[in-house]
């Protein structure tokens, strides 16, 4: 891990680099995966099937892409009782809180006297991809699938890599299907997205793709905007935690450790704080910490690659710097936790306090875990149920109304020089 402290003469420097653009704008990356984008456009199934065959060294044909009702009794069958009730307790949750935030029509009358207002209709067929690969997310299935039920979509593709036998993993098909899944799919990467946006003969095209992803992920669903629409840019995972000199070291480096152990070695951590001696005693804890652990060989490739530790001034300079990383998850633990969390305007999900780690986000807490990345918070919200809904406007004049809107209407017009628009209004 890198270590920096606002003492150091090239401070300023450092925090460059630090907040430098994630893999979500690599150019080489970009470039791949026009071309996995560019094969499936133009070569649908077949391309896919390559693509698959490269990437996950799974040889499939065409009517093996579908998972079949067989497989998802059978992993419905493999799930144990406590399985059962983690997918029932989480999914109770999430589904609870997508409730209260799902938008709802309404109507108000215009200066006119006209009914205005708007309707929410669920998109009617999702596209959701679920990471798989060395760490299949169970978690994800529920914190994107059961959003889409909640909304009302009638059919929820899901899109997930497969194991070189094919096979995906049973606990995952069971959560998908407990949450609502209607289709599922054994195909991973780009292609996945390229698929849904696109489609080819075997997956129809999606309206709208949702789910995190790794970094072609990411960049195939920015890329692909116009064909399909898409939730937000939800990357390698993040957390940076904001620490005071009353955090708890032990818990700041597990946090930290936690989030770089998904396994693409894109994965960002950083550990903000106002005292050196915890900043050394964080350092001194991830080196006890790390060796026990059984993915350490991923984890230490994402402390290699995007690992910080930073001494800032004070927690007002902190503040600054969380919301110049704009952080997909940022832990605050310091005193009043709650009043420094209000600075905080760009992090995709904050939690509070020395009893709230990133994990019960990842994976119980109840709002959806797929959340922006590599410095898209600043501009993207986290997943929410209401992205599952279509908005409309709805206008209904009377000739009442119509009559007390002509003057502005016929101004505008003879404004615009647009004849016809006046004259449509007028001949009423």
């Amino acid at each position: 891990m890198r270590v920096i402290r606002y003492t150091d003469a090239d401070f300023s420097r450092k925090l460059a680099e630090v907040t430098a653009p994630s893999s979500l704008f690599d150019p080489v990356i970009e470039q791949r995966t026009r071309t996995i984008l560019d094969a499936v456009h133009g070569r649908g199934d077949e391309a896919v099937l390559e693509l698959t065959e490269r990437f996950d060294g799974a040889k499939l044909n065409a009517d093996q892409l579908a998972v079949t009702q067989a497989e998802l009794m059978a992993a419905s069958l493999k799930a144990d009782k406590s399985l059962r009730a983690a997918v029932a307790d989480a999914e109770a949750n999430i589904a609870n809180f997508a409730k209260r935030s799902r938008r709802k029509d309404w109507q108000m009358c215009n200066s006119h006297g006209a009914t205005v207002g708007e309707k929410f209709d669920p998109f009617q067929r999702v596209g959701i991809y679920i990471p798989g690969g060395t760490a299949p997310l169970v978690s994800t299935a529920l914190m994107t699938i059961t959003l889409a039920k909640v909304a009302g979509c009638q059919e929820i593709v899901v899109c997930t890599p497969c194991g070189a036998d094919g096979s995906i993993n049973p606990a995952l098909l069971f959560a998908a299907r407990a949450a609502g899944a209607t289709e599922i799919y054994r195909v991973g990467g780009a292609q996945a997205i390229a698929a849904l946006a696109y489609g080819t003969k075997t997956i129809r095209p999606v309206q709208k793709v949702f789910g995190p992803g790794n970094a072609y992920v990411v960049t195939a669903k920015r890329l692909l905007v116009g064909y399909v629409a898409i939730d937000l840019l939800p990357g390698p995972s993040e957390v940076l935690v904001l620490a005071d000199d009353t955090a708890k070291p032990t818990f700041a480096a597990a946090d930290l450790l936690a989030q770089a152990e998904h396994g693409s070695g894109h994965e960002r951590v950083w550990l903000v704080t106002t005292s050196g001696k915890m900043l050394k005693a964080v350092e001194r804890e991830i080196r006890k910490q790390l060796p026990m652990l059984a993915r350490r060989e991923f984890i230490q490739r994402a402390l290699d690659n995007n690992s910080w530790l930073i001494q800032v001034k004070n927690l007002a300079d902190a503040v600054v710097l969380v919301n110049r990383l704009a952080p997909e998850h940022c832990e605050v633990m310091t005193r009043k936790a709650g009043v420094v969390s209000r600075g905080i305007v760009t992090a995709g999900a904050i939690f509070l306090g020395p009893w709230s780690p990133t994990v019960l986000g990842d994976y119980v807490a109840g709002p959806s875990h797929t959340l922006p990345t590599g410095g898209a918070g600043a501009s993207f919200p986290g997943l929410t149920v209401d992205q599952f809904q279509r908005r409309t406007s709805v206008v209904e004049y009377s000739r009442a109304a119509l009559k007390q809107a002509g003057p502005a209407v016929r101004k505008f017009a003879e404004m615009e020089g647009l004849s016809a628009h006046g004259k449509s209004a007028a001949l009423r």
